[in-house]
């Protein structure tokens, strides 16, 4: 039976990097995104198999999974999924707010509890969660992102403490710095972004570390940022 990796927030940084550097790895990948129509080139290759789905709602996050579960053996599980919006605390919307959280913070328990409920069975697995700089400290204007990032941080280290004696790794993963897009970097400074496959194949050597040598947690960021 083959096996199968599912990468939930997939979109066209990160997202379709980790979707292309698990599909090189050999398995039948799931990109799942709110919008699966603008996942373009990725669903041409044959490896993928793109899903629309809504991380917050868990309904369609077992269906997700489920697709996954009967595409082979469930083997990777990553949440990359997250929004943000910027603003000081006296301008934000409480409904804003909460949906920076429900998105960042609850879909990633979503994610989380619906991969380990398929892993457990085979003793196996890896859970992966994409974390950031304000996964370690909430700067001003960015309670939006801080608050569902130090949430999944939380809900990363629960679950290693549950999954990792039972067979499954879970790590975070903190990307400390920006991520180099179309939009973000010129040339003679693009060495001081993070490079998006870079950071994907970080994800697959954590997926096959060795268990006796498991990271739980691993921070990314250019050679020359200040931290």
């Amino acid at each position: 039976m083959s096996e199968t990796a599912v990468v939930v927030g997939v979109g066209p940084g990160l997202g379709a990097a980790l979707v292309n550097a698990f599909a090189e790895a050999g398995y039948s990948v799931l990109a799942a995104a709110r919008n699966a129509s603008k996942l373009g080139a990725l669903a041409r290759d044959k490896r993928v198999v793109p899903f629309e789905c809504d991380a917050t709602v868990p309904e369609q996050v077992d269906a997700l999974f489920d697709r996954a579960s009967s595409l082979g053996t469930l083997r990777v599980a990553v949440f990359n999924a997250g929004t943000f919006e910027r603003g000081f605390v006296v301008d934000t919307e409480p409904a804003h707010f909460e949906r920076c959280w429900r998105v960042g913070a609850f879909g990633g328990f979503l994610v989380g509890r619906a991969a380990a409920r398929r892993m457990l069975p085979h003793g196996q697995g890896t859970i992966l969660f994409t974390g950031a700089t304000a996964s370690l400290r909430g700067g001003a204007g960015f309670v939006n992102l801080a608050s569902p990032k130090f949430a999944l941080r939380a809900v990363a280290q629960s679950l290693a403490r549950e999954l990792d004696p039972k067979g499954i790794h879970v790590a975070h993963v903190i990307i400390d710095g920006q991520i180099r897009s179309e939009e973000r970097g010129r040339k003679d400074d693009a060495d001081g972004l993070l490079d998006p496959q870079a950071i994907a194949q970080n994800y697959v050597a954590l997926h096959r570390q060795h268990r006796s040598t498991w990271t739980h947690e691993m921070d990314l960021r250019p050679w020359i940022e200040n931290f």
